[in-house]
């Protein structure tokens, strides 16, 4: 019995190890930056430093920002929606977003954790989608921990607005200028205030 419990223990350490430091990363793992593979989250980082200096610092129309946020993001984003810049992420490549959203000039998206954007949803200006974070334990503070955000259809997101990591914001709700959504907010309601929380169902209106 022992020696089947070290077996599973193995298999499970070697499974691990052949997860590249992206898929540890999104799968909610604790990353150091003195793991072996660091450099490979540093050269992805330094990508998206330079794509989007090149769609913040001179003028492009709709297509041509959302041209550059697709080159970004590694896929071809739907001609329905549109992003305004200036925008800001650390990596770019966990963005996915759907059919007539619109992302207002200034938002930060943190998407290491991955980011899931549906249909139809309105990003107001200066929103933080923040998928990463650090542990509490002092002596683990430079490493971090990433976990998903994923905002369902037709969701309006206010001026300012925080959203934390791990947190799903529920179809049709509405999310209050300047909120900080600490926890998933249900859908058809409005949430507002730090930390967010429920004002108003829009059944109620």
């Amino acid at each position: 019995m022992k020696d089947h419990t070290k077996k599973k223990d193995q298999n499970d350490l070697s499974l691990k190890q052949k997860k590249d430091i992206f898929e540890r990363d999104r799968s909610g793992e604790l990353v150091r930056t003195d793991d072996p593979e660091f450099p490979k989250m540093s050269d992805a980082i330094r990508r998206a430093r330079k794509i989007t200096a090149r769609m913040n610092t001179s003028y492009h129309d709709d297509d041509e920002a959302r041209e550059l946020f697709s080159e970004l993001v590694g896929y071809e984003v739907d001609p329905s929606s549109r992003v305004t810049p200036p925008f800001y992420t650390d990596f770019g490549q966990n963005i996915k977003i759907g059919k007539n959203v619109f992302i207002n000039h200034a938002c930060t998206f943190m998407d290491r954790g991955g980011i899931t954007i549906e249909d139809d949803v309105k990003i107001g200006p200066c929103v933080n989608l923040l998928t990463t974070n650090h542990p509490l334990d002092p002596s683990e503070r430079k490493a971090t921990i990433s976990n998903p955000i994923w905002i369902k259809n037709n969701v309006w997101i206010g001026a300012g607005a925080t959203i934390l990591p791990g947190i799903t914001i529920g179809e049709n709700s509405v999310v209050g200028a300047s909120a900080v959504v600490t926890r998933d907010v249900p859908p058809d309601t409005i949430v507002a205030g730090v930390p967010a929380k429920i004002i108003k169902s829009l059944g109620d209106l």
